[in-house]
């Protein structure tokens, strides 16, 4: 099968990514220091922070500069397969 050669998206551009895990410490710097692996251009200050209604969980949005659908894959499987998250939008 092939890879369908039309993307829906313009690269480069900006990305909002969701990322969602359970309320530590650690979340929010460890999907910054994983993003940054991927967007040398992230930081901190592109990320939103929202804890769920009971503080149970917490929602990052991130905005990464994507450059290629290669690196978009490649950071939605980074951030899958951590162990810290459950869901990315």
């Amino acid at each position: 099968m092939s890879e369908p050669t039309e993307s829906l998206i313009e690269y480069p551009s900006d990305f909002p990514i969701k990322i969602m895990g359970a309320m530590q410490d650690a979340f929010a710097q460890t999907m910054v220091e994983l993003v940054t692996q991927h967007d040398p251009t992230f930081h901190a200050g592109k990320m939103e922070m929202r804890p769920s209604a009971n503080g149970k969980y917490l929602a990052l949005t991130v905005t990464v500069r994507a450059t290629s659908r290669e690196q978009l894959d490649n950071l939605y499987r980074a951030l899958t397969s951590h162990p810290m998250v459950k869901v990315v939008l």
